[in-house]
């Protein structure tokens, strides 16, 4: 009976635990509709005064209205005249260079020159033995000297009508005979000396005094400094860009020195074996050119026929239709579409859409568009 009582109390209590919770329940879900409602009033209000606070704001702060502006480097464009160059390398060239050597095989007796010498056409530089040679013309002048008294009596007689004309004849040829090999004699005399056969300088000397020499041993050198050039063999790919007359830069590397000429003759032949042809620059005489040494050739092969705008191929855009830049104009980026002929070390020759004066910007202008604000710094 006992637990029955209990067993019907403990269901009572749950029945009013639930009654409970049921009751609560109902009692706080309008407090929390209540509070929901609240906070969204709050909220909308907020919004309304975050908007209003905002136009208060742009009204009295004058960098709120403000573009952006960028800052960037330009410089005015200036036209000029547009060449390209053909560079090859060549070496300088003596057209009056010789190496002599003795005609006759001898003995060196006579050295009359050095080193570093200047010498005229015609001088005796050296010589060789050539006693004997002097011993023969000394007989033969003697046998000479008899043949032509004979000959000058025996023309005398003849004028006189006296003796016979084959004697005459004999008398002549006889003298023309010795004529000829006292000239032959002295030909050879002189084919013991070494005789410069240009005007120059004595680069160097390569016999001493009692020396053997034969033909064909190099002796003295002669070289006529005034008379140099350039030589160089350009491809045959250039052959008709390159004329007489065409100007020429001429760049010495061992002695960081260059001299501006003109081409004084492009050959018309083209080397079957190295498809080349020949260009030749000449010289002044104002510096001093080593014969060989390696020189430099810029010729120009193109200039324009007016001063052309002109600018550096890296500020250049590439678009899909057209090449363009950005200039700045009145604080403003500009696109200027451009047009482009020849190209020469990076720079290009711009033919339309450029003019003097143009403020092309040169730094910043892969960070702006067409139509951003710009300022230039000094």
């Amino acid at each position: 009976m006992e637990n029955n009582n209990t067993n019907t109390l403990m269901k009572n209590l749950i029945l009013l635990t639930a009654i409970s919770t049921v009751f609560l329940a109902s009692c706080s879900q309008p407090d929390k509709k209540a509070e929901l409602e609240k906070l969204k009033k709050q909220k909308t209000e907020l919004e309304a005064k975050i908007i209003a606070l905002q136009e208060e704001v742009s009204k009295t702060d004058t960098t709120a209205n403000k573009e952006k502006v960028v800052e960037v480097l330009a410089k005015p464009l200036t036209p000029e005249v547009f060449k390209t160059y053909i560079e090859v390398q060549g070496k300088i060239d003596a057209d009056e260079s010789v190496s002599l050597s003795s005609e006759m095989p001898g003995t060196v007796t006579k050295i009359n020159v050095k080193a570093g010498d200047e010498v005229t056409k015609g001088q005796v530089l050296a010589e060789t033995d050539a006693r004997a040679l002097m011993q023969s013309v000394s007989d033969l002048q003697t046998s000479t000297d008899l043949v032509n008294q004979m000959y000058e009596r025996q023309k005398g007689l003849w004028d006189q009508k006296i003796g016979t004309e084959v004697q005459f004849i004999q008398a002549k040829s006889q003298k023309e005979s010795m004529e000829k090999k006292m000239a032959t004699l002295q030909e050879q005399i002189k084919m013991t000396k070494i005789i410069s056969p240009i005007n120059g300088t004595i680069d160097g000397v390569n016999i001493k005094l009692g020396q053997a020499i034969a033909p064909g041993m190099p002796a003295i050198s002669v070289i006529n400094f005034s008379n140099l050039k350039v030589k160089a063999d350009v491809a045959e790919s250039y052959a008709s860009r390159i004329k007489n007359g065409n100007e020429a830069l001429i760049l010495f590397p061992d002695t960081k020195d260059s001299v501006v000429s003109k081409v004084h003759y492009a050959s018309r032949g083209i080397n079957a074996l190295t498809r080349t042809f020949m260009v030749e620059v000449l010289l002044d005489n104002s510096k001093e050119y080593h014969p060989n040494m390696v020189a430099k050739l810029k010729i120009n092969d193109y200039q324009s026929s007016k001063p052309e705008i002109t600018l550096p191929v890296k500020y250049i855009q590439r678009g899909t239709e057209e090449n363009y830049v950005f200039v700045a104009e009145n604080g403003v980026v500009v696109k200027k579409a451009i047009k482009t002929r020849h190209e020469y070390h990076g720079i290009l020759e711009v033919t339309d859409g450029l003019k003097e004066g143009d403020m092309l910007i040169t730094d910043g202008y892969d960070i702006i568009n067409e139509g951003d604000k710009v300022t230039v710094k000094k």
